[in-house]
């Protein structure tokens, strides 16, 4: 089944103890499709300046991306640039020009009308609920967002969560959301909120599924997928993002969503965040095969015994 992303394309300046680079292609979109293209059919929509060229919208066609939902606008494309070099789980942001990312105004083509599967990324909640509430055939939707809208849009977001089915967010946009230290009772309250499902982001510790009771079968218990010991980290620009690809992608490829379904996702997004951060931006993620996402698969299975 098809998996449509609303997000960012954009063009990355990193650096890291690895070295650096410049206007690497990156976005939220584009980390999230690659990364979701190993499991199922994706959709982009997103906006793009004329300094995105043909040739980097093939990057994405390699993939079988759809790509109509891509809107080339007047001016340069969202750019960002920061570097790692003090601490790899977070970057210093160096600069950050929206250019025509400013005034995107998402517009779903007609035929991605069949879309099962939406992810939101990180824009503006009044966009996220827009997009969604167009797209009211989907079967479940994915979210994403961040301090800055949190603190800056938190009425707007909350009621976006009303639609949202999973959310999928780090500790502490969990802690800051619910306004809670402990991180259990952040995530009880902020299913509260709308979400049948939160998966918090925990970097190089892994990820945890909180479920609203009821949600996806019975119980409410949580699950803890570790993260794969990876031997160096070149860049961990967009490895969130790649993340919720791996397990929205899974996801997609399943007949059916239900609490196991959704545990082993975790794992495919723990997998595809793992390959995004061995190269800087989404080289890596650019030129796998689905055999070695398989066999990593495979080390986790073994890792964590899981059936």
């Amino acid at each position: 089944m098809s998996v449509l992303a609303v997000g960012s394309i954009a063009f990355d300046t990193i650096e890291t103890p690895s070295g650096k680079v410049q206007d690497v292609l990156g976005g939220s979109a584009t980390y999230f499709a690659l990364a979701a293209s190993y499991f199922t059919e994706v959709r982009i929509v997103a906006v793009v300046g004329e300094d995105f060229s043909a040739e980097h919208e093939s990057v994405l066609k390699k993939h079988n991306i759809d790509t109509r939902g891509i809107e080339h606008a007047s001016g340069k494309t969202f750019r960002w640039g920061g570097q790692y070099l003090d601490n790899l789980n977070e970057a210093k942001t160096d600069f950050t020009h929206l250019n025509v990312f400013e005034t995107f105004q998402p517009h779903i083509p007609a035929e991605y009308a069949d879309t099962q599967f939406l992810f939101l990324g990180n824009i503006n909640p009044n966009l996220q609920a827009a997009v969604r509430l167009e797209m009211n055939g989907v079967r479940l939707t994915g979210g994403d967002t961040m301090n800055f809208w949190i603190q800056g849009a938190r009425g707007e977001l909350i009621d976006t969560l009303k639609l949202v089915n999973v959310l999928l967010i780090n500790d502490a946009e969990a802690k800051m959301l619910a306004g809670e230290k402990s991180l259990p009772r952040a995530a009880r309250k902020v299913l509260s909120m709308g979400p049948s499902a939160l998966v918090i982001k925990h970097g190089e510790y892994g990820a945890t599924i909180f479920f609203r009771e009821g949600a996806f079968g019975i119980g409410s218990h949580p699950f803890r997928a570790p993260a794969l010991p990876v031997e160096e980290v070149k860049d961990p620009t967009g490895a969130g993002d790649s993340f919720a690809g791996g397990f929205m992608g899974y996801l997609a490829s399943q007949g059916d969503v239900n609490r196991e379904v959704l545990k082993r996702a975790l794992f495919y997004g723990g997998v595809m965040g793992s390959f995004a951060v061995e190269r800087f931006g989404t080289e890596r993620l650019q030129n796998l095969t689905r055999q070695e996402i398989d066999a990593r698969f495979q080390v986790f299975r073994e890792l964590t015994h899981l059936e």
